[in-house]
């Protein structure tokens, strides 16, 4: 009887988790039914083609990262039941607007599945940087500067503008000299390369979202343009969620422990930043390459800045490496 007892209370929460699941998935397959119900009386379409497009970047890049649908499924279905929770009423709204939360519904899952996923592979996806990307980051960010028409007449965008021009000109330096790369000089570099992207990330989030829909484009030349811009953003959906905690995580919290905390946020900016010297060659053709690209399109205006600032990380480090292959110097990483 003893032994029986005993095997009971070793099963017992297994069968507790199971049912607890089952509970879950049941309910979350009724809230579905009910929403695709009040969708079709709403005629409101879920997912328009520029969701898609956003969805399949975040997912392309997902399993490039993990190399794992198994892994990507059980992210898909936890930010899935994390996303019905948009449809809750609010604590201080007096009207619940269901078609509201219907279009809120489709972002609020892929915010989750970028969080979720980025936390569950944070150490695969903090990204490896070193002076020649803190170098291109900069010049990019003084390119979005000129090319915003930054506002100059005010206190705070001239403390803004000078810390910008400080922080670029040691980047530079460092990247043009043999200057030590010290655990300090390594930590201010991550930091700010960290600003320039989740600020380039904002801006290019605030471009896309600009944007028409895909169907509501004229000629499929432009649809399939907005359907780009939304999967390079879809990409790098995760990354941004990454770096925003990289950031966060230097706020304190209520947890009491924010000297350990800070301590140990220092320590994950410097293990990420190479200690090794790049190329002095490669940084003079880095500058450039980016004085070339950024000003013809400064002037001839081809592409939003957003855009041509996302074709430059993608196409300066392929354009470094065939230069290297053709010269037979070491690459820039």
């Amino acid at each position: 009887m003893a032994n029986y007892l005993e095997i009971s209370k070793r099963k017992s929460p297994n069968f507790n988790i199971k049912t607890f699941v089952i509970i879950i998935g049941v309910i979350g397959l009724l809230l579905t039914v009910y929403i695709a119900y009040r969708a079709s009386i709403y005629d409101k379409k879920l997912f328009s083609g520029s969701i898609i497009a956003l969805f399949a970047g975040l997912l392309f890049e997902s399993f490039r990262v993990s190399k794992s649908w198994k892994t990507i499924i059980y992210v898909f279905i936890a930010a899935y039941f994390f996303s019905l929770l948009s449809f809750s009423p609010g604590k201080h709204v007096d009207t619940y607007s269901f078609d509201r939360k219907l279009e809120i519904w489709p972002y609020s899952f892929i915010v989750f599945f970028a969080f979720i996923f980025a936390y569950a592979h944070k150490d695969e996806m903090i990204a490896k940087l070193n002076e020649g990307i803190t170098l291109l980051l900069s010049i990019s960010l003084i390119y979005w500067i000129i090319d915003y028409s930054f506002n100059y007449q005010n206190w705070f965008s001239i403390i803004i503008l000078t810390l910008v021009i400080i922080f670029t000109a040691f980047s530079i330096i460092n990247a043009l000299t043999k200057i030590e790369l010290t655990r300090f000089v390594r930590l201010i570099l991550s930091i700010w390369s960290t600003l320039i992207m989740f600020a380039l990330a904002i801006d290019n989030i605030i471009k896309v979202f600009s944007n028409q829909d895909i169907e509501s484009a004229i000629f499929l030349s432009h649809g399939l343009y907005i359907g780009l811009q939304y999967f390079f953003l879809g990409i790098s959906a995760a990354y941004i969620i990454q770096n925003y905690m990289l950031l966060a995580a230097f706020l304190p919290d209520r947890n009491g422990n924010y000297k350990n905390d800070l301590k140990e946020i220092k320590i994950e900016h410097i293990k990420r930043y190479s200690n090794k010297q790049v190329n002095i060659g490669s940084s003079l053709l880095c500058i450039l390459y980016s004085l070339i690209i950024y000003g013809l399109n400064y002037k001839y205006q081809a592409l939003p800045r957003n855009t041509i600032i996302w074709f430059m990380f993608l196409t300066f480090p392929l354009f470094l490496q065939l230069t290297n292959i053709l010269i037979g110097r070491r690459n820039y990483s």
